[in-house]
Order: structure tokens, then C-alpha cells, then sequence
């Protein structure tokens, strides 16, 4: 059984600027069976946009990390 810590360094690598889109899209769909396979997608996406930024350039905003002011 996998887990959300299973993002590996070979699946990171393995990611193209296509498959990186396959992903982007299946995000923006939100249309998961649980949350868990959402949240699957969104730590790989997280990791490629660490490891391989220039793969995300344009799918950051469903990483939301924009600061924010918690007042």
C-alpha cells in the first residue's frame, strides 16, 4: 500500500512536461474518489515543483503557496 511519503525520486524524475499537465488537470478536475488521491497528486506535483521547477512554471497556483496575513 502506498502512502503519501511514497514520492520517490525515480517518480520525480520521471515526470515530463505532459505528464506534469496530466496531473495539473486531474487537480483542477477535483474529481477524486477520496480525498486521499487528491492530496496523492498534490504532493507529487509538490515535489516535482522542487526538484523540477521549471516542469510547474505554469500549475504553481494549485500548490497555493502564496503568502497569506493571518490577522
Amino acid at each position: 500500500m502506498s502512502t503519501l511519503n511514497d514520492v520517490s525520486q525515480e517518480s520525480v524524475s520521471a515526470m515530463t512536461h505532459e505528464s506534469v499537465a496530466e496531473l495539473a488537470k486531474r487537480l483542477e478536475q477535483d474529481a477524486y474518489d477520496s480525498a486521499f488521491d487528491g492530496l496523492k497528486d498534490w504532493h507529487l506535483l509538490r515535489a516535482v515543483a522542487f526538484q523540477r521547477p521549471e516542469l510547474v512554471k505554469n500549475y504553481t497556483y494549485l500548490l497555493d503557496n502564496e503568502p497569506f496575513d493571518e490577522e
